[in-house]
């Protein structure tokens, strides 16, 4: 039988149609099994908690079991491998932070490009890094530039890591107030705090999960906040860019998956993420770490991605920061 070209082109446009059916109802499918959310850092940071509570309202909205994994080590490097290298079939994610957008310029040789390797899912938060000090002459952001300027060299700034977003954030009021402090870098966010505490060393820019209970408690002082607007946790504190014109640092954190995962299976965990960021419920709980919700696509995801990958590559190249 021979057929007229338009049967033969409606024929050839219904078999080539016919690949993205199963890849359809997989993803309507999807999850029928247990799904991992490696963490790559260990348990009890913010990255870890932001992971749980996300699993336990997946599993519940699913219907499979979200199952979180730590992987830590190599400033989160060692995790994001093992993400990229998995199936792009939805049962392996990776839930993360600022940290691959400082990486990618931070280390000279990486197994991976972030950018290039990983499916931007769904953003969670934003939450900003606060401007702590130990007793200290300086009360206000404008009384600290003006202190350290008269002090060049001898104010020490603490951080959890060469490299670190916190140490990047000092760097970046460094070079936009004009002050010179001397970097003091730790094995993590809790020694820092504990030397600060106890002294030895007088600011650091902290996460606010990490320090909002020693400034409730009156421990630590509290100048700014590194976000753009006032946080909702710390009302009280002004934003840093109100002193310094054009500053801002947040630290985010988002959940991502293997390049090439079927777009069906992103799309479905993004909408059920940004319900999640509507529940009130969830929102204090996100509130009470210090974060603000940041619903959004993964198209806007991937932007803020790009975005802060350029933006630390500069505050890095410009200070000149090396990891050994």
């Amino acid at each position: 039988m021979k057929l007229s070209r338009r049967a033969f082109l409606h024929l050839a446009g219904a078999t080539a149609a016919l690949p993205a059916l199963p890849r359809i109802v997989f993803a309507l499918d999807y999850p029928s099994r247990p799904v991992r959310i490696i963490v790559p850092f260990a348990p009890a940071g913010t990255t870890d908690i932001v992971a749980r509570l996300m699993g336990q309202w997946l599993s519940e909205r699913l219907g499979q079991q979200f199952v979180v994994e730590n992987r830590p080590g190599g400033a989160g490097n060692i995790g994001i491998e093992a993400v990229v290298r998995e199936p792009p079939d939805g049962y392996s994610l990776l839930m993360n932070d600022v940290s691959p957008t400082i990486n990618a310029t931070l280390f000279e040789k990486l197994n991976f490009n972030f950018i290039r390797d990983i499916a931007p899912v769904a953003n969670i938060i934003r939450v900003a890094n606060v401007m702590v000090v130990n007793p200290f002459p300086a009360r206000t952001v404008p009384e600290f530039i003006a202190y350290a300027k008269a002090n060049p060299g001898k104010i020490s700034l603490a951080s959890s890591g060469i490299g670190s977003q916190n140490h990047l954030a000092g760097e970046l009021f460094k070079t936009m107030s004009g002050v010179n402090m001397t970097h003091v870098p730790y094995r993590g966010g809790g020694p820092a705090i504990a030397d600060l505490l106890g002294g030895q060393v007088h600011v650091t820019f902290a996460v606010v999960t990490t320090a909002i209970e020693y400034i409730r408690a009156d421990k630590l002082r509290a100048l700014a906040v590194t976000s753009a607007i006032r946080v909702e946790a710390l009302p009280e504190i002004p934003p840093d860019g109100g002193f310094v014109p054009g500053y801002e640092v947040s630290g985010w954190f988002g959940l991502c998956a293997p390049k090439n995962t079927p777009p069906e299976i992103v799309d479905k965990l993004n909408k059920e993420i940004n319900a999640a960021l509507a529940d009130p419920k969830m929102k204090a709980r996100l509130a009470d770490l210090g974060g603000t919700t940041l619903p959004g696509s993964p198209a806007d995801f991937g932007r803020l991605i790009a975005e802060e990958t350029e933006k630390w590559a500069k505050v890095i190249r410009a200070a000149n920061i090396k990891v050994n």
